[in-house]
C-alpha cells in the first residue's frame, strides 16, 4: 500500500499529538522568556537587599501564621463536629439552627468575620478580647466550622448503614455508636478534604492583620505589606512572603494527595 494511504495507528497517533503538545509549550516559553524584561524582574522579585531587611523578621511570621491556623482549625473542627451531628439530629430545632448557621457563614466573606471580633463585638458586648490568637481562632474557627461541617456530615453520610445496625444489635446506645463506629470512620473518610480545608485556612491567616497586631505578633502577610510599603526592593517582599507560604502549604497537598491514595486503596480492598 502506498505511503500516503497507510493510517496511523491509534498509539502513534497518540505519541505524535503528545510531542506537538510538548514543543507548543516550549514555544510559548520561549516566546514569553523572549519578551520578558529580565532586568526588571531582577530587581523588582528578586531584590537580595530587600529580602535581607524582611529576613530577621520572618521566622517569627512564619510560626505566628502557623499558630493563628491551628487555633483556627481547632475550634473550626469543635464546632463543626457539633454542627454536622446536629445537622443529621432527629430534632428538627437542631438541624434548622445548623443549617442557618452553615448558610450564613458559608455566605458572609471571612474579611467581615474577622473585623466584627477586632471591633463590633467589643463594642456590642463591653468585653474585650486580650489575646490576637484567640481573636484570630474565634473569627476564622467560625467560618472554618460551616464549611467542616459539611465535610463532616457527607463523611457520616458515608458510613455503611450496615455498621450502624450490627452496632445496635449488639445493645449499643445510639451515642455510644455515633462515638465509636461512626464518627471515627467518618474522620478516616474525610481526612483529604479537610486537609484542603486546613489549606485554606492558612491562608485566610493574611486576614488577621485587620485585628491591630503588636511587632511580635505579625503574621507573614502583615510582614509583607509592610516591607512593600518601606522597602526599595519592589515586589521581592510579596515574592518572598509567597514563598513562605509555600513551604506550609505545598507539603499539606502532598499529604491530601496521600491520605486520599490511601483511602482509595482502602475502599477497593
Amino acid at each position: 500500500m502506498p505511503a500516503s494511504r497507510r493510517r496511523w495507528s491509534p498509539r502513534r497517533r497518540a505519541q505524535v499529538f503528545r510531542v506537538a503538545q510538548y514543543a507548543l509549550v516550549v514555544v510559548v516559553l520561549a516566546a514569553l522568556a523572549a519578551v520578558v524584561d529580565w532586568e526588571n524582574v531582577g530587581t523588582n522579585f528578586f531584590n537580595v537587599e530587600a529580602a535581607k531587611d524582611i529576613a530577621p523578621q520572618l521566622p517569627q511570621a512564619f510560626l505566628n501564621t502557623l499558630k493563628y491556623t491551628f487555633a483556627g482549625f481547632a475550634v473550626g473542627l469543635s464546632l463543626g463536629t457539633v454542627l454536622a451531628l446536629m445537622r443529621l439530629s432527629a430534632v428538627a430545632l437542631y438541624r434548622w439552627v445548623a443549617v442557618v448557621y452553615i448558610e450564613f457563614f458559608r455566605g458572609i466573606p471571612a474579611l467581615l468575620v474577622v473585623i466584627s471580633f477586632g471591633y463590633a463585638v467589643p463594642i456590642a458586648f463591653g468585653a474585650n478580647i486580650g489575646s490576637v490568637t484567640t481573636k484570630a481562632a474565634l473569627a476564622l474557627g467560625l467560618v472554618s466550622a460551616a464549611y467542616i461541617a459539611e465535610t463532616l456530615r457527607a463523611g457520616l453520610q458515608a458510613v455503611p448503614r450496615g455498621q450502624v445496625e450490627a452496632a445496635r444489635s449488639l445493645g449499643m446506645s445510639h451515642g455510644r455508636t455515633l462515638r465509636t463506629v461512626v464518627v471515627p470512620q467518618a474522620f478516616r473518610i474525610v481526612l483529604p478534604p479537610m486537609t484542603n480545608e486546613f489549606i485554606l485556612l492558612t491562608k485566610d491567616t493574611s486576614l488577621v492583620f485587620l485585628l491591630g497586631l503588636t511587632m511580635s505578633q505579625y503574621d507573614l502577610t502583615k510582614i509583607g505589606r509592610d516591607a512593600l510599603n518601606s522597602a526599595t526592593g519592589g515586589l521581592t517582599p510579596l515574592f518572598l512572603i509567597g514563598a513562605c507560604y509555600l513551604l506550609i502549604t505545598l507539603p499539606l497537598g502532598q499529604l491530601a494527595r496521600y491520605l486520599e491514595k490511601r483511602t482509595g486503596a482502602r475502599s477497593r480492598s
